[in-house]
């Protein structure tokens, strides 16, 4: 499994003062990309024996530096190179009609390694189809846009999955701050070491937690927040082949491809398809 060295990863973040500042739905953002870039740098072979915080600015560099770059920090994977003295790079050429297991092959680098991980988490806890999905897109998303993520990946997937899939993605995003012992959901320690033990979530965050656990598809939300909390082994083997089968009965795949179906989310996977468009 993944390890942080808390001080490393604070001080990536500008130092204890810096992180005081941040709000705490910044923070888990900023913990799970950390842990997502270790998980894409194991897989390039590009991680060293130290921190992966060291490869990231500290957060008063990135203030510094807003005026003169061309992204925000909350700008998806593949529109920022993250590691120290790179540029981004070509990327494969997308086909006429893509697929989502296209885009797994060519656009989904930085995250399908942690959301297969997460299906495969899934999977093995036996629960259904409809949700082991949800844990395979919850997070790619963030190749686009990481900023609010879990609704962006719902809007983007609700044409294409059935309603609880895109349901599950949504509240996922507010469910992880919350412990559910019945389903075997704690709240991590590591927040309790970020955030304080008298952390309170603010009120939308709440809010979206009130109305998901009312719902009849809570049990779903929730099960991603489970496998998610635990899909991150940076020495993990995973690939896509044993979810072909739940791909194919429950991805509506349009017949134009992705992005080329006039759905309402079209424009988002043509985004991703070609992030290199200037407009």
């Amino acid at each position: 499994m993944i390890k942080i060295d808390r001080r490393d990863f604070i001080a990536s973040l500008g130092g204890a003062a810096a992180v005081a500042l941040m709000s705490h739905e910044a923070r888990a953002d900023a913990i799970e990309h950390y842990m997502e870039d270790r998980l894409y740098a194991q897989a390039e072979g590009t991680a060293t024996g130290g921190s992966a915080a060291a490869a990231f600015p500290t957060a008063a560099e990135i203030h510094a530096a807003i005026p003169t770059r061309h992204y925000r920090r909350g700008a998806g994977g593949l529109f920022v190179a993250t590691q120290p003295g790179q540029n981004v790079d070509f990327l494969a050429e997308m086909s006429a009609k893509p697929t989502l297991l296209e885009f797994f092959e060519k656009r989904f680098m930085r995250t399908s390694n942690h959301c297969l991980q997460s299906a495969n988490k899934a999977m093995q806890r036996g629960v259904q189809e409809e949700v082991i999905l949800a844990c395979l897109l919850h997070d790619t998303i963030q190749e686009l846009m990481k900023t609010d993520h879990g609704y962006w990946g719902a809007a983007m997937y609700e044409p294409y999955v059935p309603p609880i899939t895109s349901w599950a993605i949504r509240y996922h995003q507010a469910l992880r701050f919350f412990p559910d012992e019945a389903a075997g959901y704690h709240y991590p320690d590591l927040y309790h070491r970020m955030y304080g033990m008298d952390y309170v979530p603010p009120p939308h965050i709440q809010a979206a937690k009130t109305f998901a656990e009312g719902h009849e598809w809570y049990h779903a939300a929730r099960e991603v927040t489970v496998s998610d909390l635990y899909a991150f082994d940076d020495t993990a083997k995973v690939t896509i082949d044993p979810f072909m089968n739940i791909i194919e009965r429950h991805f509506k795949q349009p017949a134009e491809g992705l992005g080329f179906d006039n759905s309402p989310s079209a424009h988002m996977w043509r985004s991703m398809g070609n992030p290199d468009a200037p407009l």
